[in-house]
């Protein structure tokens, strides 16, 4: 939100006008010393004060960095309310086991509210897993044809076959893609290039600025969701967001 400039208080005048003395030129119609140099700091404290006021309503204009709202305006949204009123946002991991079983739920809880809620996806793949990079890449390679919503299914859906393995399956998402009708070597190409990798880093970064240290980690209107992520909790936290 934009930084707001109170008007400076004034002080009442205590003498309800009565009994102020006014300045008086000095004879022969110059100015006094003293005049001059009041007027003088006069002018440099309105330079100063100007130049404050200016510069505070130039940092107001500025936007909101991605710490304070997870959500970019490129980010994947998989589901769109027309109020805006509430947003979840999701930083996952494909192969993350947690996030697998967060998976259901988060598709019911779509379906339920649909229409209803903003609903929009990050990548955050773990060092940890060893495909999650690979899984992140084909994901938005998919994007870039328009087909992230199904890949992001088909890699939930068919993580028990590639998920928590040594193996390499940079393959096995060259299959998903090909079951999905992509054009195969734009998708070779877009998983190889350094846009699809920048993208994912500018998610992770967001998530670490944000608060993210794990996955899933869940926002709901800009605020860390800290319970865990069970149908049951995130249910009461979009009635909540929706009712107020």
């Amino acid at each position: 939100m934009p930084a707001t400039t109170r008007p400076a208080s004034r002080r009442p005048d205590k003498t309800g006008g009565k009994g102020r003395k006014n300045l008086k030129a000095p004879a022969g119609g110059g100015m006094s010393t003293n005049l001059r140099f009041t007027l003088g700091v006069l002018a440099a404290v309105a330079l100063i004060v100007g130049g404050a006021v200016f510069f505070a309503m130039k940092g107001s204009s500025e936007p909101a960095t991605a710490g304070s709202n997870p959500v970019r305006a490129d980010s994947h949204q998989l589901s769109t309310a027309a109020d805006g009123k509430v947003t979840i946002v999701e930083f996952l991991d494909f192969e993350c086991p947690s996030c697998g079983r967060a998976y259901p739920a988060v598709e019911q809880l779509r379906k339920e509210y649909a229409g209803k809620i903003t609903y929009v996806v990050r990548e955050f793949p773990l060092d940890m897993h060893p495909n999650a990079m690979n899984a992140a890449a084909a994901a938005e390679a998919a994007a870039n044809q328009g087909k992230f919503e199904a890949m992001y299914n088909k890699l939930f859906t068919t993580q028990q076959a590639w998920g928590g393995q040594q193996t390499d399956h940079a393959k096995t998402f060259d299959g998903y893609a090909q079951e999905l009708g992509l054009d195969m070597a734009r998708f070779r190409a877009d998983v190889a290039s350094q846009q699809v990798r920048d993208r994912i880093e500018t998610d992770r970064a967001d998530g670490a600025a944000a608060g993210a240290r794990g996955t899933p980690t869940f926002f709901v209107n800009g605020e860390l969701f800290e319970p865990a992520a069970t149908y049951d909790n995130l249910k009461a936290a979009i009635d909540t967001a929706l009712a107020g």
